[in-house]
């Protein structure tokens, strides 16, 4: 299959973070079939796994990127522009690139390329702290993320909390007896918007967003109980965020940290278009292997979205970016 017909297959395989099952059993076949040595690491309950794979023992440069996707239909749709689908450019065009151009290094000789693929990077990245220790002494990550072919100079960090307010039940008719979850919760939601959270020279300011929130069982009862999660894409540090959050809930809230990343400052390549990333990625989980590279096909823009796509120029262009990158670090290594 080449990088198109490749990225169709892997968009029609459903893994929603969680279920990378299906994916991982696809690629293996496809990877031990081309000659590699796949290793197989459990992430939880089977068949969730990371897989690890390698034509020499210890490669120098490693292609990773994630399998698993939001939640979206599976099913692969084209034009004669674009691939269309759940994960089309988060990341299965990204994986199907990264695929074809280290078997195309193979085909010249280069056979200390691998690849790394992990589950979860969706939500905790689970699949990352675990794939940690699986690093074999190589000098240079390639993650794949949807960059627009532009490698990531750097890229923000992340703190996602969630916000859990308790109140008191009662009958609706009387609310002064009761008290609302709901209200408290929306007060601390407001109180977080007005807080500066401030702003990091050259990765710019931090971008909160309420992206869930839930209370109440029926419009008769004053709610005992309210859940949001906020998540935060901060370019300094998530602890310093993390009390201020803390600070403004006081006692109204209590908080779960669902994940949390510092900022990164990525390696670059001279003559490679390069832009702060406005986005987190897997990169501060991974650092055993090595120093950290970001680029891949495809917008940010459309990732998670109804109409999720990547073009087809794109993919093809990524193709022969990883092969390029591979070759240059291969020559700084």
């Amino acid at each position: 299959m080449d990088v198109l017909e490749l990225t169709k297959a892997l968009v029609n395989i459903p893994s929603v973070t969680g279920g990378e099952g299906a994916l991982a059993d696809f690629l293996v076949r496809l990877l031990r079939g081309r000659g590699y040595d796949v290793l197989e690491q459990p992430v939880g309950a089977a068949p969730r796994r990371n897989l690890f794979a390698a034509l020499d023992p210890h490669p120098s440069v490693v292609f990773c990127t994630h399998m698993d996707t939001v939640p979206g239909e599976a099913h692969a749709a084209e034009d004669a522009s674009f691939i269309y689908g759940r994960g089309a450019c988060d990341a299965k065009g990204v994986m199907a690139a990264l695929i074809t151009a280290a078997g195309n290094l193979a085909a010249e000789g280069r056979r200390d390329v691998g690849l790394l693929f992990v589950v979860g990077e969706e939500t905790d990245s689970v699949g990352a702290k675990t794939a940690n220790s699986l690093a074999r002494g190589s000098k240079y990550l390639v993650v794949g993320e949807p960059t627009g072919n532009v490698l990531g100079s750097g890229h923000l960090g992340i703190l996602t909390v969630a916000l859990a307010a308790k109140g008191r039940r009662i009958h609706s008719a009387f609310p002064h007896l009761g008290e609302s979850a709901v209200e408290k919760l929306l007060d601390v939601l407001a109180d977080l918007r007005r807080l500066d959270l401030g702003r990091d020279p050259v990765l710019g300011p931090t971008r909160m967003s309420i992206v869930q929130i839930s209370g109440g069982e029926a419009p008769n009862v004053i709610p005992d109980s309210a859940r949001a999660v906020v998540s935060l894409r901060t370019g300094v540090s998530p602890d310093g965020l993390l009390e201020l959050v803390r600070a403004a809930a006081g006692t109204r809230a209590e908080i779960e940290v669902i994940s949390k990343s510092d900022p990164q400052s990525l390696h670059t390549v001279p003559g490679f278009e390069s832009a702060v990333m406005p986005f987190g990625s897997d990169i501060p989980h991974l650092r055993a292997f090595g120093a950290p590279l970001l680029v891949g096909p495809g917008s940010a823009l459309d990732a998670h979205t109804a109409g999720e796509k990547v073009a087809k120029s794109q993919l093809r262009e990524a193709v022969d970016l990883y092969q390029k990158l591979a070759r240059e670090l291969g020559r700084e290594a």
